[in-house]
C-alpha cells in the first residue's frame, strides 16, 4: 500500500497520472503499442491497455464501455491513484464517452483524449448491422441520448485529436466534441493516427499541460508527416 501511495504521489507531482488506453473496432491492445512506448518514454509510469472484447462491435457501446469502466476501477486501486487519464482511438472513443457519462467516469479521469471518435456517428456504420455498428450511425439513439446531457463530462477535461481527411468517420467532423479542446491534424489514414508523430506528441501534451487552455487548436508550426514520437 505504502508503495502504491508513493508511485501516486511521484506520478501525481509529475503531471503524469495513471493512463487507460483504449482501442477501436477490429483492433487490439497491440495496435496502441506506438502509444503506450510513447507514453512511457516520456515518463508515464502506469499506462494500460484495454483489450475490449468483442472487438468487431458484435457487443453495444454501453456493455463495452462496462469493460473499460473494470480496468479504469482496476488501474486506481493497483496505483493507489483517485484519477486516472483516458486516452482512446475511434470506436474506444465512443465507449469511453460513455463510461464517462453514464458509468460514473467522470467521478474517476482527470483528462480523457479522443483521437478520431465518431461522437455525432459516421456513414461507417451502416455497413454493419450488429449493435456496436448501430450505436455508431449518425443519428443513433445512443448518440442522441449522450449529447442530450447538459454537463456531460463534470470536471474532467476533454481534448479532441482528428484528421479532416478520415474516410472511417464519415463525416470526419463528427471527431468534433462540444467542450473539448481540439486539434485537427491531416493524417492521410485513419489507423496512421495511432502512429504519426504530430498525433503521439499532441497525446503527451495533452496529458502534461497545466491547464486545458494551454493547449493551443493547432501546432504552433506546420510539420511534415512523421511516425515517429520525436
Amino acid at each position: 500500500m505504502m508503495k502504491n501511495q508513493l508511485m501516486h504521489a511521484t506520478t501525481a507531482s509529475r503531471g503524469r497520472l495513471p493512463v487507460l488506453l483504449v482501442h477501436g473496432i477490429d483492433d487490439d491492445a497491440r495496435s496502441l503499442a506506438p502509444l503506450a512506448d510513447g507514453l512511457t518514454r516520456a515518463g508515464f509510469q502506469e499506462v494500460r491497455p484495454v483489450e475490449l472484447k468483442p472487438n468487431n462491435g458484435a457487443a453495444p457501446i454501453s456493455v463495452l464501455a462496462e469493460q473499460v469502466a473494470e480496468a479504469a476501477n482496476n488501474l486506481r486501486s493497483r496505483t493507489g491513484s483517485a484519477r486516472v487519464d483516458v486516452v482512446a482511438f475511434s470506436m474506444g472513443a465512443l465507449v469511453s464517452r460513455y463510461y464517462l457519462q453514464r458509468l460514473e467516469g467522470r467521478n474517476h479521469v482527470r483528462r480523457f483524449v479522443s483521437i478520431s471518435g465518431p461522437h455525432e456517428g459516421t456513414l461507417m456504420g451502416w455497413l454493419r448491422a450488429n449493435p456496436g455498428a448501430r450505436d455508431m450511425r449518425p443519428g443513433s439513439e445512443l448518440l442522441r441520448a449522450l449529447a442530450a446531457d447538459e454537463a456531460p463530462f463534470g470536471d474532467v477535461q476533454v481534448f479532441t485529436l482528428w484528421t479532416p481527411l478520415d474516410l472511417m468517420i464519415l463525416p470526419a467532423r463528427s471527431s468534433q466534441l462540444a467542450g473539448a479542446r481540439e486539434r485537427t491534424i491531416p493524417v492521410i489514414l485513419h489507423p496512421l493516427m495511432l502512429r504519426d508523430g504530430r498525433v503521439l506528441r499532441s497525446v503527451e501534451e495533452a496529458l502534461t499541460v497545466e491547464r486545458p487552455e494551454d493547449f493551443p487548436p493547432l501546432p504552433a508550426r506546420p510539420e511534415p508527416p512523421s511516425l515517429t514520437w520525436r
